[in-house]
């Protein structure tokens, strides 16, 4: 019995290195989506007296939340920026702090934290996705049911910094159910896995100890990461 479970296991991390591989290059393959190749603006405000200021031209805002980032009683913002004529284009994300005059600063802006919104055949990767601060922390969750799975991750404000604290995934494939929590400053990670193909499903919850890492939101990709763990992982 354990041995099955294992090779789920295995399974699972070859699954999941397979799937996000092919969301490295989308095509537009959707009279819906458009592509423009025009260049991606690279200057951006640092201040500004409201939300639509750090908003240039051939942006538009994707999502926004607001709350207390950094613990200092003023409602911050976070916001997900896409190009209007553009949805194959890799999405920007930007955290605005607020000042006590109401202005707001831009405190750390990232290309690389969300994932593709759209495969390689123009489908949505991950639906619903939803950004919210919670007691000084950034969530960005995504969802979904088909191979990509669930892809939960916690930034949190250290120091003038936001880093990556908590990233969690789960996944239902043919024949097993796998699940992995890691806290990449504290190096644990833990893996579970559910055999369905059993009438009593049982399970198996393997803890790992691995380097502590220290990831900065303006330049990880929870899914390499992701990635690289289970790659760590499979290893071992």
């Amino acid at each position: 019995m354990k041995k099955i479970i294992s090779s789920l296991l295995f399974a699972s991390l070859i699954a999941y290195s397979c799937n996000k591989t092919k969301t490295q290059t989308p095509k537009n393959s959707s009279g819906i989506i458009k592509k423009d190749t025009a260049p991606v603006q690279k200057e951006q405000l640092t201040a500004g007296k409201q939300v639509s200021d750090f908003v240039s031209n051939p942006y538009e805002i994707q999502y926004e939340t607001e709350g207390d980032l950094n613990q200092d009683g003023l409602p911050d913002k976070a916001l997900v920026l896409r190009k209007k004529d553009d949805t194959l284009a890799q999405r920007t994300m930007i955290v605005l702090l607020k000042n006590p005059d109401k202005t707001y600063r831009l405190f750390k802006s990232s290309e690389t934290v969300l994932p593709d919104e759209y495969n390689e055949s123009g489908y949505k990767i991950h639906d619903p996705e939803d950004i919210s601060i919670e007691k000084g922390t950034l969530d960005i969750n995504l969802y979904d049911i088909g191979p990509y799975g669930n892809q939960f991750s916690k930034f949190k404000y250290v120091n003038d910094d936001l880093i990556l604290t908590y990233v969690e995934t789960y996944n239902m494939g043919a024949g097993s159910h796998s699940a992995l929590y890691y806290e990449p400053m504290k190096g644990k990670v833990t893996l579970e896995t559910v055999n369905t193909m059993e009438e009593e499903m049982p399970s198996e919850t393997k803890k790992i100890q691995v380097k502590k890492e220290r990831f900065l939101f303006e330049n990880v990709s929870p899914d390499e990461v992701v990635s690289n763990v289970y790659n760590s992982v499979g290893q071992e």
